[in-house]
């Protein structure tokens, strides 16, 4: 049903604990009732912990992420907010091609594409669309 509750700690087992620290700065730094991806990031960098292990903690906080810098997913109201792009570069297809993990994107090697090519996040995004490329593992754990 679409009106029922999201349970995001129930991908995790029954006796996981949160870290205190971890979930006393998500309160703290949670905007509007969600936890927007790029602040996930700053308080993993913050506290010196894996962006995953923030990631499950909001999840035992029931806490909803937005905001995915890849535009994947958080944003009001369509949700998903990427688009294909209308072209993509050899050296950008290539390289996409190359970090596939049995046919799928690894959302490090996304981040890494766009490092190594100068690119935004968002637009290497767009162009795993274009090339109806799936990125997978989310870093923060939402997919």
């Amino acid at each position: 049903m679409a009106n029922e509750p999201v349970h995001y700690g129930k991908k995790h087992p029954r006796d996981s604990k949160g870290d205190p620290e971890i979930q006393k700065v998500l309160r703290e730094r949670l905007n509007k009732g969600e936890l927007p991806c790029a602040v996930a990031f700053q308080i993993a960098s913050d506290l010196k912990v894996s962006p995953r292990e923030v990631g499950r903690n909001a999840d035992l906080m029931e806490m909803p992420l937005a905001k995915c810098q890849m535009g994947l997913f958080g944003y009001s109201p369509e949700k998903k907010i990427v688009k294909a792009a209308d072209t993509v570069s050899d050296a950008l297809r290539t390289a996409l091609e190359q970090r596939l993990e049995n046919g799928r994107l690894p959302c490090t090697q996304a981040w890494q594409v766009a490092k190594d090519l100068g690119l935004r996040k968002m637009a290497v995004a767009s162009a795993c669309e274009a090339l109806d490329i799936k990125i997978a593992s989310c870093q923060l754990g939402a997919f």
